[in-house]
């Protein structure tokens, strides 16, 4: 294929996965659900398993082998900017005097991996059966922990904004918690690929001082040299986002040629980038991040989409789904409501922070996504994975209306609290992935 015909194709290719997901995402919102489910609908549909099955070979005409690279490129720039909008907004100050934050945050972290471990060492031979011949070893069980600990941050904040939650006790709760726990989940995820690494002892060990010295100079060079010249005598009206892509796109190559995944350097990056004098994210170099990361991630959502191969599913793959859905929930919203319960949050709050914790959506797509290409996981279970991310997502919505609905008492709107609620100071759910935070009156369908 020449470069001009590749050109053509890859501008085809991009206008139906932007025009679907839009679509189909704008429909989903419609329906009461998070954008991210009818986007990740709109990959699968532009996927094998419904437009492969089109008469006419559409899906070859429409997506070639020769634009796979450059698709899964562009797909990866989209995560590494969004995981550096996440890392940059992250706020562990939060923990600071909030005991319902700390106790939901550690429950909602730990028993999920107990958990996602548990049903993995009670049904083995389901899960190696449905791995495809990858193995289901230590590193298998704690990947499977990581999936099943995973809050999705950004589809969060929307779920809170659409049921009227913004500001409310345990929306506010929900919403630093849930960031606590992707913060956590981020590391034992990085262990589990380098522990999951092929090579010999000292590879590893190498591969493991190398990541180690990489973070030491992340924190101790390249972050104060940062601070200089974003603070530097006259730097007020310079333009920050170039230097901010630089280093998420330098620091995502770093980790990526170290053996792990482009998003584990994005995130650090926004971790150590420097905030503003009062420790609030900059608006300014943080908008067009987001909105870059929110305009190529439907790409993404097409490059997992394609992944998933319904057709291959097995009638027994049924039980192994029922499993891993109901350790998935359980262990989200009995964890998140008893935890909150501890800290003594009325049981209606305490259960809703449980429901909204149970959200998955985008970054539990990206957690399955590094564990397919780490070879950690195979298709017919990254398939099953798959679903149960769009089932307890969807699931969110009806089940906080299905909460609230007794009680006969008005959601909280944007301002508001829920009676026994405590409202965090600083926490507010964030705009999603490619949304203007202006943009409340009617937000974009991002996910």
């Amino acid at each position: 294929m020449s470069t001009d015909s590749m050109v053509t194709h890859v501008a085809a290719a991009l206008a139906v996965v932007i025009t679907a997901s839009y679509v189909l995402g704008a429909a989903a919102r419609r329906l009461g659900q998070p954008p991210v489910i009818g986007q990740l609908f709109a990959g699968i549909a532009l996927g094998p398993s419904l437009l492969g099955l089109a008469p006419g070979r559409i899906y070859e005409m429409l997506f070639p082998e020769q634009i796979q690279p450059i698709l899964t490129a562009l797909a990866q720039v989209a995560l590494v900017f969004f995981l550096f909008a996440v890392g940059y907004e992250l706020d562990l100050r939060l923990l600071r005097g909030r005991g319902a934050v700390t106790a939901v945050s550690l429950g909602g972290f730990a028993i999920p991996m107990l958990l996602g471990a548990g049903v993995v060492l009670l049904f083995p031979g389901g899960f190696s059966s449905a791995n495809g011949g990858h193995p289901v070893d230590a590193t298998f069980t704690l990947y499977m922990a990581v999936a099943l600990s995973i809050t999705a941050v950004p589809v969060l904040a929307s779920i809170i904004r659409d049921q009227g939650l913004a500001g409310s006790g345990p929306g506010t709760i929900a919403m630093a918690s849930a960031g606590v726990i992707d913060a956590l989940s981020w590391p034992v995820l990085a262990v589990v690929l380098v522990g999951g690494a092929h090579g010999s002892a000292q590879t590893w060990t190498v591969r493991v001082a190398l990541l180690a010295v990489y973070v030491l100079v992340m924190i101790f060079a390249v972050r104060p040299l940062l601070m200089w010249w974003m603070y530097r005598p006259g730097a007020l009206m310079t333009n920050h986002v170039p230097i901010a892509v630089a280093v998420a796109l330098g620091s995502a190559g770093v980790t990526s040629a170290l053996g792990l995944h482009v998003i584990f350097g994005a995130l650090l990056a926004g971790i150590i980038m420097p905030r503003q004098p009062d420790g609030v994210p900059d608006n300014q170099l943080l908008r067009p991040l987001q909105e870059t990361g929110g305009l190529l991630l439907p790409v993404f959502f097409t490059i997992s989409g394609t992944a998933v191969e319904l057709g291959g599913l097995r009638a027994s793959d049924l039980l192994l789904l029922t499993v891993i859905c109901a350790a998935a929930i359980v262990g989200k919203v009995a964890a998140g409501s008893l935890s909150a319960r501890v800290a003594r949050m009325p049981w209606r709050d305490s259960l809703v922070i449980g429901v909204l914790l149970n959200t998955r959506g985008l970054t539990e797509l990206i957690v399955l996504d590094v564990g397919l290409q780490a070879g950690v996981i195979g298709p017919r279970l990254y398939a099953l994975l798959v679903v149960m991310a769009l089932l307890t997502t969807a699931a969110s919505g009806p089940l906080l209306a299905l909460l609230r609905r007794p009680a006969g008492t008005s959601p909280a709107g944007p301002t508001g609290a829920q009676p026994g609620g405590e409202k965090a100071p600083g926490t507010r759910p964030g705009p999603e992935p490619g949304q203007s935070p202006a943009a409340d009156a009617e937000p974009a369908p991002r996910p």
